[in-house]
């Protein structure tokens, strides 16, 4: 039997689309309905399946909801939220993708009368945006990271915990502000330097870009307004981050200055060695 009656997925993009389609393929849901703005994005959204009715209007998308999930840039989840507390039904559960959590979470740990809040966010993507390059398997062997607080609803939490879990994904609990701190690193500085990397190199050697140019800075290409709210909603833990960032930078240019090649190979060394325990 399906887990949940009547799915809405708000904001059915990539990522939306790829919870319908996966959400689908395994049976969890007896309908799934898609609420957005952008009336060509639900119509692709049900095109290719992962949808199976689509709004605009979020009164009507969450009305007999019973699990909602909020797929839309960080600085509108919280109103979206709220909005959807209004029209949902008493005891409805709702989570989110957002790539930053403490803010969110903060704002939506008290105040809501008939949702159920449940911090989420997968660490999954690709390079190109829409439903139509949804993937239902896009979750598949991928971290998801829930942030309950202790205002959480318990019963709520296991229940986005076992829908992440029969999307394929591996569910990971951390404290809203760890979870920043750590995605300062692992997300949110890699992207900074991927377009730090693109801004620099000068228009006319681009012809000369090959496979290393392109893997390094494939993430330069993700949504600049998006990313600018992610940079801004995560300000104090993303500094932190360039703070070390610069420090290494600023070795290795030291390193390379002196012509002390020996510390210069360390520093690589250091790297390599740190990327290659993740492995591929």
């Amino acid at each position: 039997m399906p887990q949940w009656n009547q799915a809405a997925i708000v904001g059915v993009g990539l990522i939306g689309g790829s919870i319908g389609l996966a959400m689908r393929a395994r049976g969890l849901a007896k309908s799934i309905i898609g609420v957005g703005r952008n009336k060509e994005s639900l119509v692709d959204a049900q095109r290719v399946g992962a949808i199976d009715r689509a709004t605009t209007d979020i009164a009507d998308g969450v009305k007999q909801a019973d699990l909602v999930i909020v797929c839309a840039p960080v600085d509108k989840i919280v109103g979206l939220v709220h909005e959807i507390d209004r029209h949902c039904p008493v005891g409805t559960i709702v989570t989110d993708a957002g790539s930053t959590k403490n803010e969110i979470t903060a704002a939506l740990d008290q105040g809501l009368t008939n949702a159920r809040f449940v911090g989420g966010h997968p660490l999954a993507g690709g390079a190109k945006a829409g439903p139509k390059h949804a993937d239902a398997c896009l979750f598949v062997d991928r971290t998801v990271v829930l942030t309950p607080t202790r205002r959480t609803n318990a019963a709520a939490a296991e229940a986005i915990e076992d829908l992440w879990t029969a999307l394929g994904a591996t569910v990971v609990w951390m404290k809203p502000k760890e979870h920043d701190e750590a995605l300062a690193f692992t997300s949110h500085l890699p992207h900074w330097a991927a377009a730090a990397v693109a801004a620099t190199t000068p228009e006319k050697w681009l012809p000369l870009t090959s496979t290393g140019w392109a893997d390094t800075t494939r993430i330069a290409s993700g949504d600049a307004a998006l990313w600018r709210q992610i940079f801004t909603s995560n300000r104090g833990h993303v500094l932190k981050a360039l703070d070390k960032f610069e420090k290494v930078l600023a070795a290795l240019r030291e390193a390379l200055e002196a012509e002390n090649d020996a510390k210069l190979e360390k520093l690589l060394n250091d790297g390599k060695n740190r990327r290659d325990a993740v492995g591929n």
